[in-house]
């Protein structure tokens, strides 16, 4: 079962989330967080698809606080309405909004975050500043620009090796500043676990998610 919801920040912001149960009790709750394109479909899903492995999921609608109900699709108009949105984007106003959708699941058990690209970014943050039990970032662009933050939590990371945006170089020095972080890095683009977008690599998708589940069982259930 998934439906919206709506959640209440610590400053009073008031935001939809996308929430989908187990069928039956769950063993645990997991934030997913967007790219920078909304809670559109494939992050639905995502969050439908960690409700069937028996998590409590919650996909929290990051860009509420500048645009209601952004929601939009890959090509160049859509990236161009998200990248339009990015530059307002106040990290600690993105943690509220987290921790906010934290609050709403953590009463299950323990909670994990998985986050994919900006969400990928914003999973990392919230290891090092918020109070999660697993974080899974998935190709964070941002990271590398706080790898020397300390995470409070177990913590994996997903890379493709052919992301434009994200150099080897910057995973290296990722993995140099988190030596205990596991990272894993794929033959693969940007945006290789999304099924609808053109740089998806079904077998990178297939082994991440694979790893993800498996981190998540170790350390959540």
């Amino acid at each position: 079962m998934a439906d919206w919801v709506e959640l209440t920040a610590a400053d009073g912001h008031k935001l939809k989330a996308w929430r989908a149960a187990p069928s039956g009790k769950p063993k645990a709750a997991l934030v997913v967080v967007q790219e920078i394109f909304g809670v559109n479909n494939h992050i639905r899903s995502i969050t439908e698809r960690f409700a069937k492995e028996g998590y409590l999921a919650i996909a929290p609608a990051m860009f509420d606080r500048y645009q209601r109900d952004f929601e939009t699709g890959y090509g160049p108009d859509g990236m161009a309405e998200a990248l339009a949105i990015v530059p307002k984007i106040k990290p600690s106003d993105a943690l509220k909004d987290i921790a906010a959708a934290h609050d709403d699941v953590k009463a299950v058990g323990k909670t994990g975050i998985v986050g994919f690209c900006f969400g990928g970014t914003m999973a990392w943050a919230s290891a090092c500043h918020l109070n999660f039990d697993a974080a899974a970032c998935y190709y964070g662009g941002q990271i590398a620009r706080a790898m020397h933050d300390k995470p409070k939590c177990p913590v994996i990371m997903h890379f493709g090796s052919k992301d434009a945006h994200i150099p080897m170089t910057s995973v290296e020095e990722i993995r140099k500043a988190q030596p205990g972080v596991p990272i894993h890095v794929y033959d693969a683009d940007h945006g290789f676990s999304c099924d609808e977008r053109a740089s998806y690599d079904e077998a990178a998708h297939t082994l991440a998610w694979t790893r993800t589940l498996k981190f998540f069982a170790e350390n959540l259930t």
